[in-house]
């Protein structure tokens, strides 16, 4: 199973667009950021992280590179936008969460 924290603790191969920053700005972020862009509730898991903010959460996919991008909020740190790669599968799997 995919830990999302291990990820970030272990791997380079990812982005932060902006850190410590709040849930309306995180979302700014992604709209700004992403070639597609869809909500879901929150508390949808994505790659095993529960997503927390204010609903709809913005949830960015960049097909062309592979990527996601979504907020991340780890306590004590704040939320910031994780850009990810990801399996084209994954990618499915987030769009069927799509709540529009």
């Amino acid at each position: 199973m995919f830990c999302l924290e291990t990820y970030l603790q272990e791997s380079e191969d990812y982005d932060v667009l902006i850190s410590r920053a709040g849930f309306k700005e995180c979302a700014r972020v992604i709209d700004e950021n992403a070639p597609e862009v869809i909500h879901v509730k929150p508390g949808e898991k994505i790659l095993g992280a529960r997503i927390i903010g204010i609903p709809p959460v913005s949830v960015g996919i960049n097909e062309e590179k592979g990527t996601i991008l979504f907020p991340y909020t780890k306590p004590c740190y704040g939320t910031a936008v994780v850009e990810i790669p990801v399996e084209a599968e994954e990618i499915a799997k987030i769009r069927k969460l799509n709540i529009n």
